[in-house]
C-alpha cells in the first residue's frame, strides 16, 4: 500500500445532508448529485462494501471495472482513481480515503458463488447479488431507471482485500480496513449508488462477522 495515497478529509459529518447507517447485510441506494461528495464508512473495521453506479438518468451506463482498471493500469483504487463508466466517461473520483486500497475484482457474492466455492449447503445463504436484485426491484430510485439483473455489472468492494498471485489467482483474504476507516468520491455526474453491504459469513473478507457502515453525502 502507497502511504501517500491515505488522504484525510476536511468535511465535518455534522454538515452532510445525508448522514445514514446501513445495517450489516443490508442493501442500500441513494442518488448523488454532480459535484457533491460521498463518503463510505466503515465503522467497524474489515467490512466489504459491495457498489455500484450507474448514470442516474441513462442507466445503460454504469460502472465498468474492465474501464476502470485498463485506463489507469492498476487494480486497486485509492485517492485520485477515476471510476469510469462504459461508455468511457468518469462518472466519480476518489478524493480522499483513510483505508488506501480497494477491490475491483472480487465481485459480488451468489447463490451460485457461495455453492461453487464453499458447499452445496450454502445456496440459500443471503448475498450481495440477492441484496442488488432487491433494490433493483422495490426501490424507487432503481424502479424508475427500468433495470433488472442483466443490468448488474462487476462491482467495486470498497474496503476489500483481494491480492492478485504471481500465477493470476485470486485470494479473499483478511482486511486491510479498521474501524473508522472511510473513501470518499466526488460525482463527476449525477449517479445513482447501489450498495450491498456485504453479509458474506464463509470468508475473511468480513472477519466472518458483517458490521454496519456509514453513507454521508455533502453539497
Amino acid at each position: 500500500m502507497n502511504r501517500q495515497h491515505l488522504i484525510e478529509s476536511q468535511l465535518d459529518p455534522d454538515q452532510a445532508i445525508v448522514n445514514e447507517i446501513c445495517a450489516a447485510g443490508e442493501p442500500w441506494v441513494q442518488r448523488v448529485n454532480k459535484g457533491q461528495i460521498f463518503r463510505i464508512v466503515d465503522l467497524e473495521g474489515n467490512q466489504a462494501v459491495d457498489t455500484l453506479f450507474f448514470n442516474a438518468k441513462h442507466a445503460s451506463e454504469r460502472y465498468s471495472a474492465t474501464d476502470t482498471i485498463s485506463r489507469q493500469k492498476k487494480l486497486y483504487l485509492t485517492t485520485n482513481s477515476k471510476l469510469y463508466s462504459n461508455f468511457g466517461n468518469v462518472m466519480l473520483t476518489i478524493v480522499a480515503d483513510t483505508c488506501g486500497r480497494h477491490d475491483t475484482l472480487g465481485g459480488a457474492c451468489a447463490a451460485e458463488s457461495n455453492t461453487v466455492r464453499y458447499a452445496l449447503e450454502k445456496y440459500p445463504m443471503h448475498s450481495c447479488r440477492d441484496n442488488f436484485l432487491h433494490a433493483l426491484a422495490h426501490d424507487p430510485l432503481c424502479e424508475h431507471l427500468d433495470m433488472n439483473k442483466r443490468d448488474l455489472p462487476s462491482n467495486i468492494n470498497f474496503f476489500m482485500n483481494v491480492p492478485v498471485t504471481a500465477e493470476g489467482d485470486l485470494e479473499f483474504v483478511d482486511g486491510v480496513s479498521a474501524p473508522g476507516k472511510y473513501v470518499e468520491m466526488q460525482a463527476e455526474m449525477d449517479v445513482v449508488v447501489l450498495i450491498s453491504n456485504c453479509p458474506q459469513l464463509n470468508n475473511p473478507c468480513n472477519a466472518y462477522n458483517p458490521t454496519p457502515i456509514r453513507l454521508l453525502i455533502w453539497n
